[in-house]
């Protein structure tokens, strides 16, 4: 479905930061895209999205196909007339707006096979998964909490009907409770839908507990990759992404040998 082919992005000409990353976000799973910050992944999204160009980035070297067309060199507009959705971190609404006008501006890049929806079918659509936004839906959206907001980012992306969805670190800043209960609502959307999700995350416990698969980032490069169940019993992603020896027991992320997990992996 959605295919990244060996892709490298410089900034400002100058700046390389992805180094031949592949992966592939099959129809209907989630994949996820693990690593710490500065390690490349939001430029990854930005890559598929076609926002690069807004942060002076490009494509040098490689493709992005969807349903085997490419899309790299594409307007994001017209990316998303496709159904590629990106939710970027930060939680970026129209805070002066409330819920349900916020959500209403997503319906303004659905797809032209979807134009005759109506907005409000869309709108208990997204209800459906956010009773909460229901409740809350004449709310200004700048006096939501912060778990409301993720839960409003994610409801304006489905008014646009998409297909794929990525979606840039939603735990960010929440409560355990919350993270839980938006990840759980990840899971049916994917599960009722049929939308495939590429999931960026550094909570890699939770990420790996709803991706089918997953990807390892590390300095511009994909470094491991596989199904989410076996990466969550690999001793690397354990030591370093969940704090755990080989012995079960919590270790300092200051503690990790870098270079070490590097030799491994890349070895």
């Amino acid at each position: 479905m959605l295919k990244l082919n060996n892709i490298e992005v410089v900034y400002s000409d100058v700046i390389l930061v992805l180094r031949g990353v592949s992966l592939e976000v099959p129809a209907g799973k989630i994949v996820t895209l693990l690593g710490a910050n500065g390690a490349g992944k939001t430029t990854t999204l930005r890559a598929i999205s076609g926002l690069l160009r807004t942060q002076e980035g490009e494509i040098t070297r490689g493709s992005i196909e969807f349903d085997g067309a490419r899309i790299d060199h594409m307007r994001p507009e017209d990316i998303v007339d496709l159904g590629i959705v990106q939710v970027m971190e930060g939680r970026r609404l129209f805070q002066h707006l409330t819920v349900e006008e916020n959500l209403l501006v997503g319906a303004i890049g659905r797809k032209r096979s979807h134009q005759g929806h109506s907005y409000q079918d869309d709108l208990e659509r997204v209800y459906h998964f956010f009773p909460r936004l229901k409740a809350l839906r004449h709310r200004t959206s700048g006096f939501l909490s912060g778990g409301e907001q993720q839960m409003l980012v994610i409801g304006r992306a489905l008014m646009a009907h998409p297909r794929v969805i990525l979606l840039d670190e939603p735990s960010l800043g929440l409560a355990p409770l919350i993270v839980r209960e938006i990840f759980d609502i990840i899971t049916r959307i994917k599960e009722e839908e049929g939308v495939s999700i590429l999931l960026v995350e550094q909570n890699a416990r939770i990420a790996l507990r709803v991706a089918d698969y997953g990807y390892v980032m590390e300095m511009g490069r994909i470094v491991l990759d596989g199904p989410a169940d076996q990466l969550a019993e690999n001793e690397d992603i354990k030591e370093f992404y969940l704090g755990l020896t080989q012995l079960g027991e919590r270790k300092s992320y200051r503690d990790v040998k870098h270079y070490k997990r590097r030799k491994r992996w890349l070895g």
